[in-house]
């Protein structure tokens, strides 16, 4: 039997997936186009936004006519309240989650081992050994289990850490016991280290307040790369000030960090630029993401991954 599959249009962000994407085939025109472009005057089935744009922009999609919006980003954070109605919005699950892991590791052993110090002292060529609490044994507590708490997790079992987990409900999976929000005061003040995994939503902006921090062990590690305002940047930078916790930083409240901001020389603090996801290989996650939504429009599927949809709304 023959599958019908329908002619749909698609506007992507930049020249370059335009090209790795030209192969698809004769039913799908691909075009070049972003927000900064004219507005669309002919429909378009799928759109894919450049990298890390805002969901600031999404307004500009009211009365337009485009059918499904995919994000080259795994947060969704402000999409609800700002996507126009009429609009599917889908994020890129399966494409950030294992480089976020990978940065997160990096920190906590950038942190653990004292490489922050020995690449400062390197310059000078001072041939400075110190004693640092290492990985090895250490308590890690991973706050959210989704796709980034999930990959964190893997990363740091091999490490022969103490994992505990929580998640907004108690259960268990195939890693063990995963429990509830409940717990966290206990957990924080056993944990040598904590990591962020969690979207931000109203429920988690300013999660990690003082009161938050006031309940980790002595000399803790927060890491966050999940987003900045999730935790209360005035809080951490008093808490780091008074000793009390070190925490190493992807993503900060505000974004980006001023070049004057207080946070960036605050000794206990390591910041990297949102670089959770920033990889070379991203390509090799997103493309073939794109094109599996592409099959799926085309077959008359739903897209995948569908995080607000408008379509219903009034």
């Amino acid at each position: 039997m023959t599958i019908t599959r329908m002619t749909i249009t698609v506007a992507v962000p930049d020249a370059a997936m335009l090209d790795r994407l030209s192969a698809i085939g004769h039913d799908v025109v691909l075009e070049v186009w972003t927000t900064d472009d004219p507005p669309l005057d002919h429909p378009v089935d799928l759109v894919v936004l450049p990298y890390s744009l805002s969901a600031a922009t999404l307004p500009a999609f009211a009365h337009s006519p485009v059918s499904v919006i995919q994000s080259q980003t795994l947060g969704f954070d402000a999409v609800e309240q700002l996507l126009p109605a009429g609009l599917t919005y889908c994020n890129a699950v399966g494409v950030h989650e294992g480089p976020t892991a990978e940065l997160a590791v990096a920190l906590i052993l950038e942190n653990q081992r004292g490489l922050d110090v020995i690449a400062r002292a390197q310059p000078s060529g001072s041939w400075q050994r110190d004693w640092y609490p290492g990985l090895l044994g250490r308590s890690v507590l991973i706050v959210g289990v989704g796709g980034v708490g999930d990959a964190v997790a893997a990363r740091l079992e091999p490490f022969g850490v103490a994992l505990s987990r929580v998640a907004r409900t108690a259960r268990e999976d195939r890693r063990g016991v995963i429990h509830s929000l409940r717990d966290l005061p206990t957990l924080l003040g056993k944990a040598d280290i904590v990591v962020l995994g969690i979207p931000l939503n109203p429920e988690t902006a300013g999660m990690v307040d003082a009161a938050f921090l006031g309940q980790m062990k002595a000399g803790a590690l927060l890491v966050n790369v999940s987003r900045g305002a999730i935790v209360d940047t005035a809080a951490i930078m008093a808490s780091v000030a008074s000793g009390a916790i070190r925490v190493a930083l992807d993503v900060v409240e505000p974004e980006p960090l001023p070049p004057d901001h207080p946070l960036w020389t605050l000794p206990g603090v390591i910041i990297t630029p949102h670089l959770g996801g920033q990889v070379s290989s991203m390509a090799s996650r997103i493309d073939p993401l794109v094109r599996l939504q592409i099959s799926r429009l085309q077959s008359g599927l739903s897209p995948l991954n569908i995080v607000v949809d408008t379509r219903t709304s009034s």
